[in-house]
C-alpha cells in the first residue's frame, strides 16, 4: 500500500506539471490569470470538476445550474473587489476522467479552489490531487465519509456541502421502522458504487439495531438492465419493505421491473435517486409508494427556500432539484471563506472554510465539524404520481 501511495504522489505531481496538459474537456470560462492561484486581476478563478456528460449526466448538469444561478448572484456585488470566474471540466460520469480534470484546472487554469464532483467516486478520484496541491476540493453531493476522513485522519483540503452516508441510512432505517413500521426489509446495491455500498451499511446497522431484520441482500452492477432474477430471489423472501440506494439510471428500471413482477411494497432510496430522468424511466405509477432521503425539498414552506425557488424558476423556467440547490449552496460556501480570508491564497480560503460556522443557505445552517462534514438536516420525500411530496425534516 506504501508503494502504491508513493507512487500515486509522484503521479498527480507529475501530471500537475504538465505531463497531461490538456486533459479534461467542454471548458468553459478562460481568459488570463495571474497571481496565486487565479486570483489576480479583476477575477477570482473557481473550477468546477462534474459529471456533465455519461451515465449521471443529470447530477453534473444539476449542480452546474446551481452554481451559474448563484455565481450571476454573487457578482453583482462582487467579493473583495473582484468577480468570480468558473471554469467548467466535463469528467464524463468517469473517475478517470475526474482526476484528469483536477489536474488541468489546477495546473492550467490556476483556480484556487474546485468543485465538484457529483458522485462519491468521482470526488474520491481528485483527494490526492487537492491535498498534495494544497488546492480546496469542494464536493456538493458527494456523501462517501472517506471523501473528508481516510482512517481517522482528515483530508486537509478537502470539503463538503452534503450530509454523509451514515446518516442519510441512519434516517431511511429510522423511517422504515418508524413510519412504515416495516420489521424486515431487503437491501439492494450497486456493488460498483461506494455511494450506494455507504448507504447500505449504515441502513443494515440501523435498521437491525433498531429491532428489524434483513432477510434479503442482493448486488448488481452499474449499467445493468435486467434485474428481474435477482428481484424475483428477493420476492421469495416476502420482504415488507426495499432499500435501494443507488443512482436514477438503474433505479428507475429496478423500480419499474420490480411492479411488474408484484413487488408493491415500500421502496426506499437515497439523493441519488433525486432526477427528473427517474420518472421517465421508472414511470409516474411504479414510483407510487418510494421514498428517499434528501437534502432539501422544494416544497419546503421555509422562506429562504422559497426565495431560492422563485429566483431558480425565473432563470430556468422549472422547480429545483436538490443538485440545484447544493449546487448553488457550494458557490454561497466557497464565496463566503474567500471573503472571510481576504485572499485569493487557496490556503487561507482552506483555512477560512474549515471555520465555517452557522451559515445560512438553502439546504441549511451549516456548521463544518473537524471531519469538514457539515452539520444539517434531511428532508424525507415521497413520490406520489411523479411528483416529489415533502414528507417531514429530520435533524442531526
Amino acid at each position: 500500500m506504501k508503494k502504491k501511495r508513493m507512487a500515486g504522489v509522484f503521479f498527480s505531481l507529475m501530471l500537475t506539471a504538465g505531463l497531461l496538459a490538456g486533459c479534461g474537456g467542454n471548458q468553459q470560462g478562460g481568459g488570463s490569470s495571474g497571481g496565486n492561484g487565479g486570483g489576480g486581476g479583476d477575477v477570482i478563478k473557481i473550477g468546477a470538476n462534474l459529471e456533465l456528460s455519461g451515465g449521471v449526466a443529470s447530477y453534473g448538469q444539476s449542480i452546474a445550474e446551481g452554481l451559474d444561478l448563484a455565481l450571476e448572484e454573487i457578482n453583482k456585488e462582487g467579493i473583495n473587489g473582484k468577480k468570480l470566474e468558473l471554469v467548467k471540466v466535463d469528467n464524463k460520469s468517469e473517475a478517470a476522467e475526474a482526476t484528469n480534470g483536477a489536474i488541468k484546472l489546477i495546473s492550467q487554469d490556476k483556480v484556487v479552489a474546485i468543485i465538484g464532483s457529483a458522485t462519491s467516486t468521482n470526488t474520491l478520484a481528485q483527494v490526492q490531487v487537492a491535498n498534495d496541491n494544497k488546492v480546496p476540493l469542494i464536493t456538493p453531493t458527494g456523501t462517501n465519509p472517506t471523501i473528508t476522513n481516510k482512517d481517522g485522519k482528515v483530508n486537509e483540503f478537502v470539503f463538503r456541502t452534503c450530509f454523509i452516508d451514515p446518516f442519510q441510512g441512519t434516517v431511511a432505517a429510522k423511517f422504515a421502522l418508524n413510519d412504515l413500521k416495516v420489521k424486515n426489509a431487503a437491501v439492494l446495491i450497486d456493488s460498483s458504487s461506494d455511494y450506494s455500498k455507504g448507504l447500505a451499511a449504515s441502513f443494515k446497522d440501523a435498521f437491525t439495531q433498531g429491532g428489524g431484520k434483513i432477510v434479503a441482500e442482493e448486488a448488481y452492477v452499474a449499467k445493468d438492465t435486467d434485474f428481474r432474477a435477482t428481484l424475483t430471489r428477493i420476492k421469495s423472501k416476502n420482504p415488507e419493505f426495499i432499500f435501494l440506494p443507488g443512482y436514477y439510471e438503474e433505479v428507475g428500471l429496478i423500480v419499474k421491473q420490480a411492479r411488474e413482477l408484484g413487488l408493491n411494497v415500500p421502496i426506499m432510496g437515497g439523493d441519488g435517486w433525486d432526477s427528473p430522468k427517474l420518472v421517465e424511466i421508472a414511470g409516474k405509477d411504479a414510483l407510487n409508494n418510494t421514498y428517499i432521503t434528501n437534502h432539501y425539498s422544494s416544497g419546503d414552506p421555509d422562506p429562504k427556500i422559497q426565495e431560492f425557488v422563485k429566483a431558480f424558476k425565473a432563470k430556468y423556467n422549472k422547480a429545483p432539484d436538490a443538485f440545484n440547490a447544493l449546487g448553488y449552496d457550494t458557490a454561497y460556501f466557497l464565496a463566503d471563506a474567500i471573503k472571510r480570508a481576504g485572499s485569493a491564497d487557496p490556503v487561507k480560503i482552506k483555512d477560512a472554510l474549515a471555520q465555517t460556522k452557522d451559515l445560512q443557505l438553502v439546504s441549511g445552517t451549516l456548521t463544518l465539524n473537524e471531519h469538514h462534514d457539515p452539520v444539517k438536516s434531511a428532508a424525507i420525500l415521497e413520490y406520489k404520481d411523479g411528483q416529489q411530496q415533502f414528507k417531514t425534516k429530520v435533524n442531526p
